[in-house]
């Protein structure tokens, strides 16, 4: 059984910045495609960042792209998400997400394994 255990998140101040970590265990993590979404109260969980099992070819959602990265170690079988210039409409739980395809995928169904999330607040 695949668990993902995510950490990191917190109260942040506009503009700073945080590192959230998704360690996974069960099988290693160079099997899986990874991806973190959010969902913020009375919204929809959206798609933020995705990686392939290699770690190349890094998909982001236009809201992120260029203040987020996400990052993988295979070896520590961890996924990282640095996320800066950090916004109040960032605030959301975060959740890390596995998938068995090959391509760094955006939706949410396309992920059979999901953490159970980090909060991260933005304050103004």
């Amino acid at each position: 059984q695949v668990q993902l255990v995510e950490s990191g998140g917190g109260l942040v101040q506009t503009g700073n910045s945080v590192r959230l970590s998704c360690a996974v265990s069960g099988r290693t993590l160079v099997t899986y495609t990874m991806g973190w979404f959010r969902q913020a109260p009375g919204k929809e969980r959206e798609f933020v960042a995705a990686i392939r099992r290699s770690g190349g070819g890094p998909s982001y959602a236009d809201s992120v792209q260029g203040r987020f990265t996400i990052s993988r170690d295979n070896a520590k079988n961890t996924v990282y998400l640095q996320m800066n210039s950090l916004k109040p409409e960032d605030t959301a739980v975060y959740y890390c997400a596995a998938s068995s395809l090959i391509v760094a995928v955006t939706s949410a169904d396309r992920y059979a394994y999901w953490g159970q999330g980090t909060q991260v607040t933005v304050s103004s």
